[in-house]
């Protein structure tokens, strides 16, 4: 019996450490608050992935959250052209270099780069594994680093459980992941990515969300 009590003791004990270390926004993300942008610059896509329509797919998503979460991001599509008329479209050129380029073109405070690991089809459903990285445009130093491994479940479910309605709900499947877009995956992934990201200031939560409890720095989620 007191053996039982102590491994209890133990067990309580351990559990108390675990959660007296969760990590918050200002723990997790201190050079963001230290160095917070006022104006981002998105990057096109670095794309390792088989499927070649990923990058332009992914670029038109990425700005969204973090409009959301009050920072002023340069129109995509103004960003684009000029990208493409300097010679600038492959963002694995500038990752590793220094970013006051994009400061003194664009006044961009920080840059966002993205990595396309995977976004392909696999069984009912499409993978997708992206990561991103913001710079600071003044100092290179990175600001924020996560990634997403995402698995967008896209099986349909008629309801039933005979063996015609499984064969259904297959082919139903395999349907709707020829013609679902597979954007609504790196959507999502972009949510998870950006959910905990410090908000900017233009958010009138702007310095107040330091005690916001987060997710561990790269996340695995399955999603319908």
């Amino acid at each position: 019996m007191k053996r039982l009590i102590s491994i209890i003791i133990l067990a309580v004990f351990v559990s108390s450490c675990g959660l007296g270390k969760q990590m918050t926004r200002e723990s997790q993300y201190a050079s963001l608050y230290e160095n917070m942008p006022a104006t981002i610059l998105v990057m096109p896509p670095i794309n390792n992935s088989s499927n070649v329509e990923a990058k332009d797919l992914l670029y038109t998503s990425i700005s969204r959250p973090l409009v959301e979460a009050g920072y002023y991001v340069i129109s995509p599509l103004l960003a684009m052209d000029v990208l493409k008329s300097e010679s600038a479209y492959d963002a694995e050129l500038f990752i590793d270099k220094p970013l006051t380029m994009f400061r003194d073109y664009f006044g961009a405070d920080a840059v966002v780069f993205s990595q396309i690991d995977d976004w392909t089809k696999r069984g009912l459903g499409i993978e997708t594994k992206i990561r991103y990285i913001i710079k600071s445009t003044i100092t290179n130093e990175i600001l924020f680093d996560r990634s997403c491994d995402l698995y967008l479940d896209l099986q349909q479910n008629s309801g039933t459980g005979s063996t015609f309605s499984a064969f259904v709900d297959l082919v139903a499947s395999v349907i709707v992941t020829a013609t679902t877009d597979h954007i609504v995956a790196a959507r999502k992934a972009n949510y998870y990515i950006f959910k905990d990201v410090p908000h900017g200031k233009y958010s009138p939560l702007y310095l107040k969300d330091k005690d916001v409890v987060v997710e561990d720095k790269d996340v695995k989620k399955r999603v319908k």
